[in-house]
């Protein structure tokens, strides 16, 4: 047993590539998921396609909200604060209401959710209404997708609490189970439906069952299970709420924008969720390797150093995370944008999988490319706000991206569905500058409040980047060859290629950051002790 109310001990730089090895092999089951979903079910051919890409959207939009966004952020922070404290007995009431009052509010919502799914359909896919198979389809899939949501939010709560007591491989390691329940569904279960695409959704659905399960065991050794109790009255449940409902909307608005693409693209032509799915999926490798990793560990550090006014501690953290958010998001960025076409034609172009999804999907990749560190800036720059229990300025700056994202929308969108027929393409757009003005202003107010201040070293730390970066494209250009001749290659060529490809990527990379002067120390960041 441990319940020691000491700070984990874990240096930061450890415990991120302990998050980041646990999540990197979620994500590479999560490309062979895709691989498989997208070889049975395709994209643009089958209407059962874009149907379970929403209903499975819908749940994990809010599961990113509850489990990895605003719930996470206003938990953590009064987590610290009850375990700072030093009474135990305090943190085991204020877990079981937290549970209580969460699971009950989840479970009243999944179950309205499962009565009106035609409206819930009608409310995220509009544009489905005037194709009543695909409507009808999309509704019964919602049905089955949506306890989910209970499910994995609940899983997020138990992985927040592990979180904050220094375990984090296990939540880090939990998402693995949904792509292989997905995995098997589409291999096994698929040949049993006469809609391949159920099989899919009642993966889902079992897949929250068995992630939940599995995080039990190592709450047990903390001798913090949950043992729900709804009390809305309880002082720490009421801190939470009180900083989780404006950060619903602060911390998620990424999240939020991705969801009103999905519902603009239900309005463009056949194939554009899927589209969209895809691309966001390849872009989110590096972003949930690394963004979410580092962001991870940093809020339970950042909440220590604010709940003992270790502000100048503070304040590296912040830096040490920036800069680690750049040295990796950078350079994948500039490697998706060039390897778009080899990267999906290698992944996904089998089967049900053309020519033209690969094409459409790899203009949304590039566009999703470009606001990729962006989207990590945000996962380190909101816990500087959210371990202050500072939930008001995200809120405005939310809304300011999101006011941005809708009228980029029109802005893009529609010229380039008119002249091109790639409407798709300006939705990621949009997002993608949305993001940037959304990382921006949260850093300007980081800066303006003083919490934040620029740390020595950046100056040579950006010229090293510059040049690893563009030696990295010099050599993949120049490696690359036509896209075309991708088509025409076996799996086994192509995966090779693409193998060549990243190694030769990376080494030179590594290699110029190795020669201009970075070194591991440049690297670590101290402990929350």
């Amino acid at each position: 047993m441990s319940t020691s109310t000491d700070t984990p001990k874990h240096g930061l730089l450890r415990s991120s590539a302990l998050v980041g090895a646990m999540t990197m092999v979620s994500r590479v089951l999560g490309l062979v998921r895709d691989v498989v979903i997208a070889a049975f079910i395709g994209a643009s051919a089958n209407v059962g396609a874009d149907a379970f890409f929403v209903a499975f959207k819908i749940p994990n939009f809010l599961r990113r909200l509850f489990a990895e966004g605003a719930f996470s952020q206003a938990f953590v922070p009064v987590l610290a604060d009850y375990r700072h404290a030093g009474d135990l007995g305090a943190v085991q009431a204020l877990v079981n209401r937290v549970a209580g009052v969460l699971g009950g509010s989840l479970l009243l919502l999944t179950s309205l959710s499962i009565i009106a799914a035609p409206l819930v359909a009608t409310l995220f896919a509009p544009g489905f209404i005037d194709q009543p198979e695909k409507f009808t389809l999309t509704a019964d899939l919602i049905r089955i997708t949506f306890p989910y949501l209970l499910l994995i939010s609940m899983t997020g709560f138990c992985g927040a609490i592990l979180n904050s007591y220094g375990r984090f491989a296990v939540p880090a390691f939990t998402p693995v189970f949904l792509n292989l329940c997905l995995i098997f569904a589409a291999v096994v279960a698929s040949p049993w439906f006469e809609q391949p695409v159920f099989a899919l959704a009642w993966g889902v659905f079992f897949a929250g069952v068995v992630q939940l399960l599995f995080q039990l065991p190592s709450l047990y050794r903390l001798e913090l299970v949950p043992r729900p109790m709804f009390d809305v009255k309880h002082e720490g449940v009421r801190r939470i709420l009180k900083l989780m409902v404006p950060a619903l909307f602060g911390v998620s608005v990424s999240q939020i924008n991705l969801l009103l693409d999905t519902v603009l693209a239900s309005f463009l032509p056949n194939g554009s969720v899927s589209w969209l799915y895809y691309s966001d999926r390849l872009s989110e490798l590096p972003l949930g390797v690394f963004g979410v990793a580092i962001a991870t560990v940093i809020l339970p550090n950042l909440s220590a150093h604010r709940a003992a006014a270790r502000e100048e501690q503070f304040a590296f953290t912040l830096d040490w995370a920036m800069r680690l958010v750049l040295l990796i998001g950078v350079p994948a960025a500039v490697a998706l944008v060039l390897l778009a076409e080899p990267i999906l034609v290698t992944l996904f172009q089998y089967v049900e999988f053309n020519a033209v999804d690969t094409a459409m999907s790899s203009l949304s990749l590039r566009a999703y490319s470009l606001g990729l560190v962006a989207f990590m800036l945000v996962k380190v720059l909101a816990p500087g706000y959210y371990a202050r229990k500072d939930t008001a300025t995200p809120v405005k700056i939310g809304i300011i991206a999101m006011l941005a994202n809708m009228a980029l929308n029109l802005a893009f969108v529609l010229p380039l569905l008119w002249y091109f027929n790639v409407g798709h393409m300006g939705l990621a757009l949009a997002t993608s500058v949305a993001a940037w003005l959304n990382a921006g202003l949260l850093l300007r107010g980081l800066l303006r409040d003083g919490v934040y201040a620029w740390q020595p070293g950046w100056g040579g730390f950006c010229l090293r980047l510059l040049l690893g970066t563009v030696a990295m494209a010099a050599v993949l250009l120049m490696l690359a060859g036509d896209p075309a001749l991708w088509q025409d290659w076996g799996w086994q060529r192509r995966a090779l290629e693409l193998a060549l490809l990243c190694a030769a990527g990376a080494g030179t990379y590594l290699a110029v950051h190795l020669l201009a002067g970075t070194r591991l120390r440049h690297l670590r960041a101290p402990s929350a002790v």
